[in-house]
């Protein structure tokens, strides 16, 4: 069973500008494969933490938005610091009772563990993706499963 921290628990950006805290629970953590995460982390993945957007909120900061067409043909609205430039959230436009923080943001990130991936078929040939997680090669129909997922390691189920 994995130990969740005392909620809220709070993020932001590389200079700090940009403040965010998350009131609750988020529904889960997986790693994002996409071409598209690869080329904003500039890595090979970014780890994804749905979040209510009810349980999310900025505390400071100018956050910029802009709007991008995702791998997977959805339109993904892009949140960030207007001074440096990091990508904090992005709200999913089909589901906008959602926000999806990304938690290498988070002050501390040592309790989001991914529970599975998604897009694991864009990842690079080098890149070892755990086969007893959860995982779609592409996008998956639902997140459920992967939120499914996560939940059962954090509940020890």
């Amino acid at each position: 069973m994995m130990k969740l921290p005392e909620f809220p628990v709070e993020g932001g950006c590389q200079c700090r500008a940009v403040r965010y805290r998350i009131k609750a629970r988020p529904l889960g953590v997986y790693n994002c494969y996409c071409r598209d995460c690869q080329r904003a982390s500039g890595g090979t993945h970014t780890i994804s933490m749905p979040v209510k957007r009810t349980d999310f909120e900025v505390i400071s900061g100018e956050v910029i938005t802009y709007d991008r067409a995702a791998d997977s043909g959805r339109v993904v609205r892009m949140n960030g610091c207007a001074l440096c430039g990091t990508k904090l959230w992005n709200d999913p436009l089909a589901d906008p009772a959602l926000v999806v923080v990304k938690s290498g943001t988070l002050d501390d990130q040592s309790w989001a563990v991914p529970a599975g991936s998604m897009w694991a078929g864009s990842a690079p040939p080098w890149v070892v993706i755990d086969a007893t997680q959860v995982n779609f090669p592409g996008q998956p129909p639902s997140r459920q499963p992967l939120l499914d997922a996560w939940n059962r390691m954090v509940d020890g189920t």
